[in-house]
């Protein structure tokens, strides 16, 4: 009884629940950090260090919130980004090795000085890189929001437009 509880509410709380685009300035350690703009966010590609986290607390049972609210899971494809609008879908592609990954940024971070992007641990191990702790990795931005929020770039020959959806 109390495991299919728990089911239950895994369940609900594994959908987004964020609603537009959260891109406003915030301040961590004294430092305030300026998210791009959506369409700015479309054509961002970057080459930097990888690292992952893990929130998890009491025996990996009960975990932290991201910086859009939603519950923490260690085993969903999802990571943090300093700059880019959350949420945001990305592409991303550990150069040692070739393997890639799509995932949806949903927290803020890494926070630590030439990191550019933390990652769930089961993103981690996709990767290929969960027990060396940090990969130098490719970040490709595919899509900024969720649902009717999802921007996408609009490729056409040698120009790009955009367009919603």
């Amino acid at each position: 009884m109390f495991l299919s509880g728990v089911l239950v509410l895994t369940l609900i709380s594994c959908g987004s629940s964020y609603q537009g685009y959260k891109n406003k300035p915030y301040s961590v350690r004294g430092r305030t950090y300026y998210p791009v703009g959506v369409h700015q966010a479309l054509a961002h590609r970057e080459v930097g260090l990888a690292s992952w986290y893990d929130e998890r607390r009491f025996f990996g049972l009960v975990g932290g919130k991201t910086a859009l609210g939603e519950p923490y899971r260690a085993g969903a494809n999802a990571g943090a980004h300093k700059t880019l609008p959350l949420p945001c879908r990305v592409k991303v592609t550990n150069l040692d090795n070739g393997r890639s990954v799509k995932l949806r940024l949903n927290d803020r971070g890494p926070f630590v000085p030439g990191r550019i992007l933390d990652v769930t641990k089961s993103v981690a191990s996709k990767l290929g890189f969960r027990e060396k702790g940090l990969a130098r990795v490719h970040v490709e931005v595919i899509s900024v929001g969720d649902g009717e929020f999802q921007v996408k770039p609009k490729r056409r020959g040698r120009s790009s437009l955009f367009s919603l959806r």
